[in-house]
């Protein structure tokens, strides 16, 4: 599939399920929407908090476009399932937005794991969500991210089980695409920060780790989720974890950070 594909299979409501594995080739994001209020906030945390929140667009406001992603795009409908949050509670999941969409909105687009996957698969090394057409393991860790504004939290990280030599050879492979969160966070022991049991993730699905495997961790873009929940403020909508927007931007270019595409919300003094 193109990723155009991907987006009118989401729109037409076909697609309502993990994008892991589509449009090879082509770079995935998380996708974070909020009252242009709290948007300067939050573009702080992402600034002080790179490796889970690597920001590659930003949306004008009240803009559901993204031109600098894909020049059809509509973020109220090219996602296959989103979260709505009210008052950091989980309150729906739904696969269109069009409804619920302000004209204070700020979408921000953050790069994400799916768009080193084709690297590490071309190189050999597997994939057993990909291979099983599951979503990714995902955890809530002891990590703090750092705090802007309300927003704080923990670092969430997805989890793929990997045999030593792969392991290591992941860690080169995906060090070299900063904004899709870079190099793991951490290899082994989960309970070192703070995973009780893998086999209850908090989002997405479980995946065995056998006996020769070790369990490695990258930062995970649905950390802003863990701090939207956290701050309780009174309106978000989120991508529901593993349903990411596929941009028309090739996964190559997250080697290179590309920071902020859209226009950065008015700042002032958010840090805490």
């Amino acid at each position: 599939m193109r990723p155009g594909d991907v987006r009118r299979a989401a729109r037409a409501q076909v697609l309502t399920g993990p994008t892991a594995g589509l449009a090879p080739g082509f770079a995935q994001g998380n996708l974070v929407v909020l009252p242009s209020g709290v948007a300067d906030e939050f573009h702080r945390f992402c600034e002080l908090n790179p490796k889970p929140c690597p920001l590659i667009a930003v949306t004008e406001i009240g803009r559901p476009h993204v031109p600098s992603l894909g020049e059809d795009i509509d973020l109220r409908m090219d996602l296959p399932r989103y979260r709505v949050w009210r008052d950091g509670d989980l309150a729906d999941e739904v696969c269109d937005i069009t409804h619920l969409w302000r004209d204070d909105f700020v979408g921000f687009v953050l790069g994400c794991s799916f768009s080193f996957e084709e690297a590490l698969m071309a190189e050999g090394i597997p994939l057993k969500h990909v291979r099983s057409r599951t979503n990714v393991s995902m955890y809530r860790t002891n990590i703090a991210c750092r705090s802007a504004g309300v927003f704080a939290g923990p670092l969430v990280v997805s989890m793929r089980p990997l045999v030593a030599a792969d392991a290591i050879r992941a860690v080169e492979i995906t060090s070299r695409f900063p904004a899709a969160h870079g190099a793991p966070v951490h290899l082994g022991d989960p309970s070192q920060i703070g995973i009780r049991d893998l086999s209850s993730p908090d989002y997405g699905d479980a995946v065995d780790v056998a006996s020769n495997e070790l369990p490695v961790f990258w930062a995970c873009g649905v950390t802003p989720q863990a701090a939207i929940a956290q701050a309780r403020i009174p309106f978000a909508i989120t991508h529901a974890p593993g349903c990411m927007l596929v941009t028309d931007l090739a996964a190559a270019a997250s080697t290179t950070h590309r920071g902020c595409t859209g226009p950065r919300p008015p700042q002032g003094n958010t840090d805490r």
